[in-house]
């Protein structure tokens, strides 16, 4: 029996990397997924005297778009000598996840992302602009939500895939919506994200309508579009000290710069100190203030346990880096902490 194999990678463009995917007929379902080669030239990955790539799978899931026994398979980028591409940061994230496993780290991501019918945001009037953001934020009328159809669609086909979709909501401009996914592991969150990322664009191709995650897909008064992370270790579940602990880290010395440098392109188009956001070059964290770097849900305070929010990546931040960078400091103030 024959299926198809979806194989999806991250490529080389720059400074936003774009996703590519092609299709691979196999015919052993019980068979473990073969590497395959692609054209690293025309990926940004490449020079074109030696242009081959490898595709590793590394996550598998089912594809609700053509379903039967078709599958969805997320791939590392391998040279030919079979090390990580240059390109590949989930190999990155792989020994930093490993290091601090056992202290079970935790994410939820809330992907923001914006529809556009050709050259306007949906929803957009020809010509002008909509009624100011306000009424659209979880709003309900043909009036203030646009894309609903196409956003039901592509929450079932996550649901359908198997990935950990936990949510979805209407965001504050027309034609912005959210979907979240976790809490569960740097690498499963990521793993996750990027593949309901390939369904949130394939999903909109049959609506004839495209997603972008541009951080400001309109300039002015309106929000831009975030992939706010949430996080967690064991002992933030536990108290709120470690809350402190983390909050506190990520803005010690060069962190606050070390980690916004790689939280998305055109970051500072976005974290303006208005429309929710801090300023992109401060950090500072509070106790429910949507205006601060890292923000601390106010249950978190008053359970003394919990998570904390860092509002900073944009939404075409990559999953792998932002959890790798997180993990990387938190985990490690934490384990300090715990050692004095």
């Amino acid at each position: 029996m024959t299926f198809k194999a979806e194989y999806i990678w991250i490529d080389g463009t720059e400074p936003t990397a774009k996703l590519r995917s092609k299709t691979k007929i196999l015919t052993d379902t019980s068979a473990e997924l073969p590497i395959w080669g692609f054209d690293g030239s025309s990926t940004n990955q490449a020079e074109g005297h030696a242009s081959d790539r490898v595709l590793k799978p590394v996550f598998t899931c089912p594809d609700p778009i053509r379903g039967g026994e078709n599958v969805l398979v997320m791939c590392e980028v391998l040279n030919i000598d079979l090390t990580p591409h240059e390109s590949n940061t989930r190999a990155l994230l792989r020994p930093v996840a490993e290091q601090f496993a056992g202290q079970e780290p935790i994410f939820g991501i809330e992907q923001e992302y914006t529809f556009f019918d050709g050259a306007r945001p949906l929803g957009f009037p020809v010509g002008g602009f909509p009624a100011a953001q306000g009424g659209y934020y979880c709003g309900v009328g043909s009036d203030e939500i646009f894309g609903r159809d196409i956003v039901e669609k592509h929450l079932d086909n996550c649901l359908a895939a198997g990935l950990a979709i936990s949510g979805i909501n209407a965001e504050v401009m027309p034609g912005q919506w959210e979907f979240q996914v976790g809490p569960v592991s740097p690498l499963e969150v990521s793993d996750h994200l990027w593949i309901a990322r390939w369904l949130l664009y394939r999903t909109a191709e049959d609506f004839n309508v495209s997603a972008t995650l541009d951080p400001k897909p309109v300039k002015g008064d309106w929000n831009g579009a975030g992939a706010h992370t949430n996080f967690s270790t064991r002992a933030m579940r536990e108290g709120y000290e470690a809350i402190i602990t983390a909050a506190e880290s990520l803005g010690e010395g060069s962190k606050p710069m070390d980690h916004v440098k790689h939280y998305g392109a055109g970051i500072d188009e976005r974290l303006t100190g208005l429309h929710e956001t801090a300023p992109w070059n401060e950090y500072s964290y509070g106790v429910s203030d949507r205006g601060a770097s890292v923000r601390i849900p106010w249950q978190v305070e008053q359970d003394q346990k919990g998570y904390i929010e860092d509002r900073r990546p944009n939404a075409n931040v990559d999953p792998y880096v932002v959890t790798r960078l997180i993990v990387d400091t938190c985990c490690a103030a934490l384990e300090k902490a715990d050692q004095a």
